[in-house]
């Protein structure tokens, strides 16, 4: 039997497989090569399937037990894993390739001008680096994890919304939120401050933001404000990350302030009525199970901006001029366009009425800094 011939193969056949042909033509068994090299024949077992490498000290013995130099089978050991190395690089190569119709749909282009994805040209790099951005080894996988299940959930006009941009947008928030600094979730606290909240409606946004960030904070709660995403049609939304820490994410999507107050009340609503372990995104939900959910979330929100007896004695006056609705808003301490934000929703006034008093809010840099935490 020659010993001395090099052996080369670019297909990744498990040098187990050649040690087999070896015992074939000496005539050995299995069990027979387990006694002379004094090994069990379970754990040989592993070598003949591949599973387990052929070590430079068992193609010594080896060597001398069936009479092929030991640097045969370490080369063939050698082969062997860089062949399943350029296998597996070929298959990776092959799964970016087929997840590069996914890249427009994860917002690709917003994450980039928000650096956390690179400026990259290429598709397949585009698809890793998505990715790792929302740590899966597949873009398919991100519907399977659980705090963005709910971007996929069949709530809301589906035709128009994105659950990969919805997706896209939560993980921006939970990246963001694990760099807030809060103290562990405390509801009563929380409710504590709602009076000082409340009263934010009234300032200016470089006068509220940090304010009101580092409250939240002080009782569990991270904001996050992020610039919308094309098709998530998202105004805010709740979630836990940890035991301990409840994110709260808010945009400034039709940068009405009353919308925002709005919104951040909702999601407050959520915070204090609703299963904290619950994700809640804002977005018109229409699943059967969310809707009492969001009816009491929108409820609280009504009545905590507005207590519902001052508001029924208003409506009932009928009297909605400019001066009428600057007087109830002063008298219940809140921002004007918050009363005609309430007047439109419930059909008093026409969406186009009384506008100027409402205020509008500007992606400016208060904005732009506290998203950056």
């Amino acid at each position: 039997m020659a010993t001395n011939a090099t052996i080369h193969s670019d297909l990744p056949i498990p040098p187990g497989e050649y040690l087999e042909d070896v015992l074939e033509d000496l005539g050995m068994t299995k069990d027979e090569l387990a006694r002379r090299l004094n090994r069990p024949a379970s754990k040989l077992s592993s070598i003949y399937k591949g599973k387990k490498a052929i070590t430079a000290d068992t193609a010594l013995q080896l060597e001398k037990v069936v009479g092929v130099p030991a640097h045969i089978w370490t080369g063939l050991e050698a082969e062997y894993r860089l062949a399943q190395a350029r296998k597996q690089e070929e298959m990776e190569l092959q799964r970016l390739q087929d997840e590069r119709p996914l890249v427009r749909l994860f917002c690709y282009t917003d994450l980039a001008k928000m650096g956390f994805v690179p400026k990259s040209t290429k598709g397949t790099e585009k698809v890793l680096a998505l990715q790792k951005f929302f740590g899966v080894t597949s873009l398919r996988n991100v519907k399977t994890v659980r705090r963005y299940e709910a971007a996929f959930r069949s709530g809301g006009d589906r035709s128009k919304r994105s659950p990969e941009a919805v997706a896209a947008w939560l993980r921006l928030g939970e990246l963001r939120a694990r760099n807030i600094d809060c103290s562990p979730f405390d509801k009563q606290r929380l409710e504590a401050v709602l009076p000082e909240i409340r009263h934010m409606t009234l300032l200016s946004p470089d006068k509220f933001l940090q304010r009101l960030s580092d409250l939240l904070a002080s009782v569990g709660v991270a904001l996050v404000i992020c610039p919308h995403f094309p098709k998530t049609f998202a105004h805010g939304a709740t979630f836990p990350l940890g035991r301990k820490k409840m994110v709260l994410m808010l945009t400034i999507r039709g940068k009405w302030a009353d919308i925002f107050w709005f919104s951040l009340f909702h999601e407050l609503g959520h915070l204090l009525l609703h299963d904290r372990n619950t994700v809640f995104v804002e977005y018109g939900n229409r699943e059967e199970n969310m809707q009492k959910h969001e009816k009491e979330a929108n409820e609280f929100a009504e009545n905590t901006l507005i207590p519902p007896k001052k508001w029924s004695a208003f409506i009932r006056r009928k009297k909605f001029y400019p001066d009428d609705i600057r007087k109830f808003a002063n008298e219940i301490g809140v921002d004007t366009g918050i009363v005609v934000g309430r007047l439109q929703h419930t059909e008093f006034l026409l969406p186009s009425w009384k506008n100027n008093l409402r205020t509008r809010f500007e992606w400016t840099q208060d904005f732009s800094e506290l998203c950056q935490q």
